[in-house]
């Protein structure tokens, strides 16, 4: 077993089982568990920002794949389950034997259920439910529960239920701003005072 870079963040270490491997210039966080035949590649991050990240086993995260739990949503991965290079998954739930491609994307309150697919730079949305045996073709976009698979060339029907899932509510506590006004001065403001608990952070 190797195990690339550790870090105790908030009195919470990572824990890798030792019939994992965890690559040489991966990255874990704070609450991480890494259960047994895991393997985490080169580049990976994972980051518990609050909430755990735990992987059962057999999973495979592959190289510069991000994984983030949060205080609201922590992450979890079933047994068996493939993370295709870089994806990015926060604050989400999958089950057993999911595949998600190359370039995926699974939003804060997601969960994807048994077996699915997530094709290449497929897109499961925030507090989307897939059920057992679904699959996201290539770029497209899975919004809503249940569920809507609808092509990224459909903003408005995507954006339609989208809007009701409130990403800037759900994600960052902050009302959706008025036409003319932005909400990245919020946003960088509690995010970055969020991310500023890693200040304290030790390598193990």
């Amino acid at each position: 077993m190797i195990a690339g870079m550790l870090i105790d963040h908030e009195g919470c270490s990572p824990t890798v089982h030792p019939t994992a491997y965890v690559a040489p210039t991966a990255t874990l966080c704070g609450d991480v568990r890494v259960g047994a035949g895991c393997r985490v590649l080169f580049g990976a991050v994972l980051t518990a920002e609050g909430g755990p990240v735990e992987l059962g086993e057999g999973c495979i995260v592959m190289e510069n794949g991000v994984l983030r739990g949060t205080r609201r949503n922590p992450l979890s991965l079933g047994r068996q389950v493939l993370v295709g290079p870089t994806s990015y998954l926060t604050g989400c739930s999958v089950e057993d034997e999911v595949f998600l491609a190359t370039g995926s994307r699974v939003f804060n309150g997601a969960r994807i259920g048994t077996r699915s697919e997530v094709r290449i730079n497929g897109i499961v949305h925030l507090r989307t439910v897939l059920p057992a045996d679904s699959m996201v073709p290539i770029g497209w976009v899975a919004v809503g529960d249940p569920a809507r698979i609808l092509p990224p060339r459909d903003h408005e029907a995507i954006w339609a239920v989208q809007k009701e899932l409130d990403f800037p509510g759900y994600v960052f506590g902050l009302d959706r701003p008025a036409d003319g006004e932005s909400l990245m001065p919020g946003i960088s403001e509690r995010f970055g005072r969020a991310l500023g608990r890693h200040r304290n952070d030790r390598q193990i």
